[in-house]
C-alpha cells in the first residue's frame, strides 16, 4: 500500500552520484520471525552517499563535546506522507534537539544494493539507522564488518556488539482503531488491506480484529494481500475489492491514503497506517496507528555522545508515546470516540493487554488461553490468523 505525500522535499538527501529511479520495493516476505515494516517506496538508485555534514570523528563518537556523524537509510521517500515521513520528523526532531544535521539516502530498495549504500555510510558515520525489515540482515552484515560504528536497525530482531533493534507496540493502536471500525460499521463486515503476509502485518491485522469484536461480535473481517508497502494503483484496486465483497469500513497497511480515498468515493469509512491521514478523506477518516519516532532518536544519539549507547532490542509503546493514535475523522461519533479513549488509557495503564486469552485462530485452535497474555517475542512471532478473519497466510 501506498503512502501520500503529505510533504515533498522534507529530508535532506544524500545525492548519489547516479540519480533516483523509481521502482516497486520488495520486501523480505520469506519470513513470519519477527516484525518488519517497511513503509514506503523502494525506488532504488544506485547511489553513492554524500560525505556528513556533521562535525565529530568516528573515534570521538563517545565523547559528549563531539557530535557524532549520523545517517538514515530510507526505504522510500518522506513525502510517502506516511512510514518514512514520520522517520524524517523523528530525524527533524532529534536534529533540533542536538544541534546535529544527520544524512539520509532515500528510496533504497531491500536488497543488495542496501548492503552497498550501507557499508558506504558506514565508513563515514558513527552511527546508521536502517529503517526498514528488510535491511536487517544486510545491516548485520555490515556492522561486522565495522565494530567501532553503531548500527540500529528498525523493526527486525537480529543483534550484533554494535547493533541494535528498535521498533513499537502499533498494534495497541490498531485494536483501538478496530474498536471504532465495530463500532461504526452497519454491515458488520470489515475490510483489511494487508501489506506483506509478515508478523508484523499480521499481529497489527490480528490485533485489529480483536478490538473490533471486543465492541461487535458479529463483525468478520476480510483480508486482501497485496505484497506491496507503497504501490497506490494495487492498494486502491484491493480496497475496491473489499468494498465490492460488501465491506463498509476498511484498515490498510501500507504507506499511501488510496485505501481511504476509495472508500471515500463509496461513503464508506477507512482508516491508514503510520501517520494522520484524516487531511485525504476528512468525512471518511476513521483513526489509525502513528509511529513517534523523535525521542528515541534524540535518545540513542545523545547516548552515543555520552558513551552510554547499548545494543538493546528497544520496543516503544503508547505507554512511552512511540505510538500514538491519529485523531478521529469528523464523523467518528463523540460516544465512539469516549469507547476507544478508554481502551486507550487502560492500554497505557497496563490494565488492558491487547493478546489476553482466550483467543482462537480462525481455524477454531486455541491460540491464547483464557487469563494467559502472549509475550513480545510471541507476538513478534505471530503466523496465525484470529477468529473472525475471512483469509488466510500465503506460504
Amino acid at each position: 500500500m501506498n503512502k501520500r505525500g503529505l510533504v515533498s522535499g522534507w529530508s535532506l538527501v544524500l545525492l548519489l552520484a547516479a540519480a533516483l529511479s523509481l521502482a516497486g520495493c520488495g520486501s523480505n516476505t520469506a519470513s513470519n520471525a519477527g516484525s518488519g515494516n517497511a513503509g514506503g517506496n523502494a525506488n532504488a538508485a544506485s547511489t553513492e552517499p554524500a560525505a556528513s555534514e556533521s562535525s565529530g570523528d568516528a573515534n570521538d563518537a563517545g565523547s559528549a563535546t563531539e557530535k557524532p556523524k549520523v545517517a538514515f537509510v530510507y526505504i522510500g521517500p518522506p513525502g510517502d506522507g506516511g512510514y518514512t515521513y514520520q522517520h524524517d520528523l523523528g530525524r527533524k526532531e532529534m536534529e533540533k534537539e542536538l544541534g546535529i544535521t544527520a544524512d539520509t539516502v532515500e528510496n533504497v530498495p531491500e536488497g543488495p544494493d542496501a548492503e552497498r549504500i550501507i557499508t558506504e555510510l558506514a565508513q563515514n558515520h558513527d552511527i546508521v539507522f536502517t529503517t526498514s525489515f528488510g535491511y536487517m540482515d544486510y545491516t548485520l552484515n555490515v556492522a561486522g564488518k565495522f565494530p567501532d560504528v553503531k548500527f540500529d536497525h528498525a523493526s527486525g530482531y537480529k543483534t550484533a556488539e554494535n547493533m541494535g533493534t528498535y521498533f513499537g507496540k502499533n498494534y495497541e493502536a490498531s485494536y483501538l482503531t478496530g474498536i471504532a471500525a465495530g463500532k461504526m460499521t452497519e454491515k458488520n463486515h470489515l475490510g483489511y488491506v494487508g501489506a506483506f503476509p509478515i508478523s508484523e502485518v499480521i499481529y497489527n491485522l490480528n490485533a485489529f480484529t480483536l478490538g473490533a469484536l471486543s465492541v461487535n461480535p458479529d463483525i468478520q473481517v476480510d483480508v486482501v494481500w497485496t505484497n506491496t508497502w507503497y504501490d497506490p494503483t494495487t492498494e486502491r484496486q484491493a480496497a475496491i475489492s473489499l468494498l465490492d465483497k460488501g465491506a463498509d469500513v476498511l484498515l490498510a497497511y501500507q504507506d499511501s491514503p488510496a485505501t481511504l480515498q476509495a472508500a471515500a468515493e463509496r461513503g464508506a469509512y477507512a482508516g491508514g497506517n503510520d501517520s494522520d491521514m484524516k487531511k485525504y478523506a476528512p468525512d471518511n477518516y476513521l483513526t489509525n496507528p502513528v509511529w513517534n519516532w523523535g525521542p528515541y532518536y534524540t535518545q540513542t544519539v545523545k547516548a552515543l555522545m555520552e558513551g552510554t549507547w547499548t545494543n538493546e532490542q528497544y520496543s516503544g509503546s503508547m505507554a512511552d508515546g512511540m505510538v500514538t493514535l491519529a485523531p478521529f475523522g469528523n464523523k467518528v461519533p463523540e460516544d465512539v470516540q469516549k469507547l476507544v479513549l478508554e481502551a486507550q488509557q487502560k492500554i497505557i495503564s497496563g490494565e488492558l493487554n491487547v493478546f489476553t486469552g482466550p483467543i482462537n485462530d480462525n481455524a477454531g485452535n486455541e491460540q491464547v488461553p483464557a487469563g494467559k497474555s502472549l509475550t513480545l517475542d510471541e507476538v513478534l512471532g505471530m503466523n496465525w490468523l484470529a477468529e473472525g478473519v475471512v483469509g488466510t497466510i500465503p506460504k
